[in-house]
């Protein structure tokens, strides 16, 4: 019994060794793919490869035409991976480099606040930077040479001429401070030309971690055109992330978003979202493999109803006028010796809508800005800020002034449809209308006997302040709003309500209602109103909404994802046609009447202009303000005119009849 129990223990022993070498193996099997399964496949990937965060790629901004307003550039950086990088060779590859952008005529990213002319010298404005290079190092308040030499020490630079050592020690200095490491690659060149791309690219096949990346910069193509109405990016903030996230689209507390204009008002659209790839590389650093594991989507283009050739005839416009009435302000000023002739005008705004569907062909504002280098948050947009003409300010749809007679058209046709007078009616126009003697009327000229076509052609006061008072304030109001004045016309981004006399006053006088007739009081109309205006006008009283995006398509702009190009009517003037027809003649005879205020401008242009002009009193000098549309049987544009302090209508004219003749001359 004893001898067979002794014979079975040999195999009873294997078989519980065979059992416990098996719990072990089932136990690590456990622990490698059930326990800590995520963390040893994320640590086989590092191994082989890396993750790689695709950025999200922002739709883009074009004109009616398919112009590049604001796009996205292809650029070019020189990146060094550690992960993939024999440290050994760094500093000669990094020399490599730098010969190679120097014999393209490129730069790498040299941040040390160190420059070497025969010896070394801190780099002149950049306390703040010698500062944090001392404390790194921690040696208190050295110079320029034994910082290089404590640098040279610290990265183990030796062997090499003052020069080298300076530039390597820059290099390895702004990789320390960039947090280089195996899951950081550093930019040792941001943007770089395409020239010195393929040059590196050539010159480093084989090089492990040295790789040419490509990377999207939003620019906008001119960047003064039309800054105001496209807006920027800027960091996003608690509110915004609060809002967003809720839109469906992945929002981050580092993402950027649209602060202003079209870029704001359609963040949703444009707003991109990045996806992930995994990278993997071979023992050289060569990429052997890509899994796209999320794919990116890019944000939708957003077509605008601005015409860019258009937009860039205003622009110019507006600057070369706006300048021409300062200088000649300015001499009227030192002639007459007397102030307020012109010599403060600093501003203007212009709008041109297409009649047809009352969008906006071009919306120009000066001064303007480089919205490139607005995007950058520097001291040029500090500049900007502080600057007292308010370049930032968008007076083409938020600015509110008071425009003058260019308001007497509605009075004409509210009185003519409530029958306070007929055309054929004359005013006797003494200069000074006096009904109220708190409320003095002045006109410019003394007109005698004028009829409505000479009150609206000359621009009598006298004639508008004794219609307007028999009218009413109410009554006047009440038309003004069908036309669109004061109130928001429907544009998709940002623009002011402004004020509209009687409505929107208070402790409103009799003796205000003469003021209001001819455009005074507290009227205070933005530019698109105004153009809004004349261009019911010119659609027989029918008001459409103002908008200035015409559709959202795919990025590949294939695909149509969004039409805003169907016109939408919000109001009829309550005008009817004959009506609208006299006081659409008496403002083509502003124009063609040899008595007309814009006859001198328009008095022999080839293409019919209904018109109106104005000049309104405020703190400075006048401003010059004009409205009209062309051509004046078959409306298709109509524009509107500011010109801030200028004085003299010659210059909101001009700027209207450069627009006229570049939409006629296509």
């Amino acid at each position: 019994m004893k001898e067979r129990l002794r014979g079975k223990l040999p195999f009873t022993v294997c078989a519980i060794l065979i059992l416990v070498a098996a719990a072990v193996f089932i136990a690590r099997l456990a622990d490698w793919q059930l326990i800590h399964g995520a963390e040893y496949k994320r640590l086989s990937t590092r191994s082989t490869g890396y993750i790689m965060e695709t950025g999200a790629t922002r739709g883009e901004i074009l004109d009616r035409n398919g112009a590049g307003l604001v796009t996205n550039v292809t650029h070019y950086k020189i990146v060094i991976d550690k992960l993939y990088m024999d440290e050994s060779r760094l500093d000669g590859i990094l020399l490599q480099l730098m010969t190679l952008l120097q014999n393209a005529g490129d730069k790498w990213d040299d941040v040390l606040p160190i420059d070497f002319n025969g010896d070394f010298v801190f780099r002149a404005n950049a306390d703040e930077a010698v500062q944090q290079l001392r404390e790194t190092l921690g040696m208190g308040d050295i110079g320029a040479r034994e910082c290089v030499d404590a640098l040279c020490g610290k990265y183990h630079l030796e062997g090499y001429d003052d020069a080298l050592r300076r530039a390597l020690c820059s290099v390895h200095y702004n990789m320390e401070q960039s947090g280089y490491s195996n899951d950081t690659p550093y930019t040792f060149a941001s943007d770089v030309s395409r020239n010195a791309m393929s040059a590196v690219s050539e010159n480093t096949q084989g090089v492990g971690g040295v790789d040419v990346e490509t990377y999207l910069v939003r620019e906008a193509n001119d960047p003064t055109l039309a800054p105001h109405v496209l807006g920027a990016l800027g960091a996003i903030d608690e509110e915004e992330y609060n809002t967003l996230s809720k839109s469906g689209k992945k929002y981050t507390i580092n993402d950027t978003v649209g602060k202003f204009g079209v870029e704001a008002a359609f963040e949703e659209s444009l707003k991109g979202e990045g996806g992930s790839k995994i990278i993997r590389r071979n023992a050289d650093g060569a990429i052997v493999d890509t899994v796209e594991t999320v794919d990116a989507k890019p944000g939708s283009t957003v077509y605008l109803t601005l015409d860019a050739k258009l937009q860039k005839v205003a622009t110019k416009s507006l600057e070369e006028n706006v300048l021409s009435a300062r200088i000649e302000g300015k001499a009227v000023s030192e002639e007459k010796g007397k102030p307020l002739q012109g010599e403060d005008c600093s501003g203007g705004a212009v709008v041109m809508l297409d009649v047809s569907d009352f969008s906006v062909l071009a919306a120009a504002n000066y001064p303007t800005y480089d919205l490139n280098r607005y995007s950058a948050y520097d001291s040029y947009y500090t500049k900007l800020a502080d600057d007292k003409t308010t370049p930032l300010y968008n007076r083409a749809f938020s600015g509110t002034f008071a425009w003058g007679s260019v308001f007497k058209p509605v009075v004409a046709m509210a009185a003519l449809e409530e029958k306070i007078i007929k055309p054929t009616d004359k005013i006797t126009c003494t200069q000074k209308y006096d009904y109220y003697p708190s409320n003095v009327v002045e006109c410019m000229h003394r007109h005698d006997t004028v009829d409505l076509r000479a009150a609206i052609a000359e621009s009598c006061n006298y004639y508008f302040a004794d219609v307007g008072r028999r009218l009413g304030i109410d009554t006047m109001y009440l038309y003004a709003e069908k036309f669109g004045l004061g109130d928001y016309t429907g544009l998709e981004v940002e623009e002011s309500h402004g004020v509209l006399a009687g409505r929107d006053s208070k402790n409103w006088m009799p003796g205000n209602t003469v003021q209001a007739a001819i455009g005074q009081s507290d009227n205070a109309f933005t530019p698109v109103q105004l153009a809004t205006y004349a261009a019911t006008i010119a659609n027989n009283g029918v008001r459409m909404k103002t908008h200035i995006v015409s559709k959202v398509t795919d990025y590949e702009r294939k695909k149509v994802l969004a039409d805003y190009s169907e016109p939408q009517k919000l109001d009829e003037c309550g005008v009817s046609p004959v009506n609208l027809r006299i006081v659409q003649n008496d403002m083509l005879a502003v124009a063609r009447d040899e008595d007309g205020t814009a006859y001198g401008m328009f008095g022999d242009y080839k293409v019919k202009i209904a018109a109106k002009t104005g000049t309104a009193e405020n703190i400075g000098s006048d401003h010059t303000t004009f409205i009209c549309y062309a051509p004046f049987d078959k409306p298709k544009v109509a524009i509107a005119v500011v010109i801030e302090n200028g004085v003299r209508g010659t210059y909101s004219m001009q700027v209207a009849k450069d627009l006229l003749d570049a939409y006629f001359k296509r």
